[in-house]
């Protein structure tokens, strides 16, 4: 059976102590905004041992993620907001075109 290949980005952050909360919650709200709004196919959220939270989203194509980042207005502002207060430092998006996926995702079990 032949899986399906997507356009996938990392976001690197660096979160400002105690604000952990505000971040995650703030990040999944937004998530769901862009999975609903602007066809994002939704996302894992990590933490990394360096104290790096690393986010990896998943996007049906390139053109999809192009497009979304067009948009002027975040498709929930309140996240956004409590993104931005939580947020110490972040890294710029790092793009990923898949070649090979072996992700076992209990799709198929």
């Amino acid at each position: 059976m032949s899986k399906s290949i997507d356009f996938c980005v990392i976001y690197s952050f660096k979160v400002r102590p105690g604000m952990e909360k505000t971040f995650t919650e703030g990040w999944s709200r937004l998530t769901e905004a862009i999975r609903e709004t602007r066809g994002g196919m939704g996302s894992r959220l990590h933490k990394s041992d360096n104290g790096w939270w690393i986010a990896y989203a998943q996007w049906p194509d390139r053109q999809t993620w192009e497009s979304s980042q067009t948009e002027y207005e975040s498709p929930d502002i309140e996240a956004s907001k409590l993104m931005a207060e939580a947020i110490e430092d972040r890294e710029p998006p790092m793009l990923l075109e898949p070649i090979i996926d072996l992700l076992d995702t209990g799709a198929d079990a």
